[in-house]
């Protein structure tokens, strides 16, 4: 009994020796880590090409042109109207109201010139005298009422006042115009001063 004790044993012993043996036997392959490596750096690469897109070396060129086209402005100029080359006016003298009088404010005075037709036509009934410049004075247009011949002189009497608000040497201009309102001729002015005018007075050095 002990003798089969001892065979049945080693039996078990053997075989267990033997698949230990066979598993054994059995190598396990090594691991090629530079394959691995190889293989991932591909793989990285591939996806990079799939995901990257081109960059274009040049500018596309564009496909329209613009052309500015300057835009013209043309303006029609009004021609001023000119004065009759027959009408003229020569001023002569100042009949009243010598320039620099010394009048006093909202005193009333009649201005007075002296002029002469110096033109080649009539001046027709019609033509007026009106202010132009300066104050006015509270003077009004003077219209002619009757004809004046060329090269005959004639006195314009205008009514004036002195202004109330002002000092000083005072300033008014007028002119003959034609039956279209066009001034021809010279300008005829009346100068006064109102108040105290202080001259400079001129000193000696000795």
């Amino acid at each position: 009994m002990r003798t089969r004790l001892i065979l049945f044993s080693t039996l078990i012993l053997g075989a267990l020796l033997f698949s230990c043996e066979s598993n054994s036997s059995t190598p396990t392959k090594p691991v090629d880590t530079n394959a691995l490596r190889t293989q991932a750096v591909a793989t990285y690469a591939s996806s990079l090409t799939e995901t990257l897109v081109a960059v274009p070396t040049t500018s596309p060129a564009p496909t329209e042109k613009f052309t500015a086209t300057p835009v013209v402005l043309t303006a029609t100029l009004e021609t001023p109207a000119t004065a009759d080359p027959c009408y003229d006016l020569l001023w002569i003298e100042d009949v009243t109201i010598p320039d620099g009088t010394n009048l006093k404010p909202n005193e009333s005075f009649t201005k007075t010139w002296l002029v002469q037709n110096s033109g080649g036509c009539a001046w027709p009934p019609g033509f007026t005298f009106q202010h132009v410049g300066g104050d006015p004075m509270r003077g009004e247009t003077f219209t002619l009422e009757e004809a004046i011949p060329v090269g005959a002189k004639r006195e314009i009497s205008i009514q004036l006042a002195v202004p109330t608000d002002q000092n000083g040497l005072i300033q008014s201009s007028w002119r003959m115009a034609d039956a279209n309102g066009v001034f021809f001729g010279d300008t005829l002015s009346v100068n006064i001063t109102v108040g105290n005018i202080l001259t400079p007075t001129s000193t000696t050095i000795p």
